[in-house]
């Protein structure tokens, strides 16, 4: 379903939100997965079902990628 999620990553959303935002941060690990939109801050909770649905693109942070 879904590759392996990190908090503070950020995905890429098929639709848009009403803010006009596609990019969210990931805030919460769990059976749900909580979000915040890039733009307007807005917090959602989705079932990891959903958001398998829904993604886009997985973009990690980059707290997460190593440095040379």
């Amino acid at each position: 379903m879904l590759p392996d999620l990190q908090v503070k990553d950020i995905v890429r959303l098929r639709k848009p939100h009403p803010c006009g935002g596609y990019d969210w941060t990931v805030t919460r690990l769990g059976a749900d997965i909580g979000l915040e939109c890039c733009t307007c801050k807005h917090r959602v909770m989705l079932t990891r079902r959903e958001l398998a649905r829904r993604v886009k693109t997985i973009l990690p942070s980059q707290a997460h990628e190593p440095t040379h």
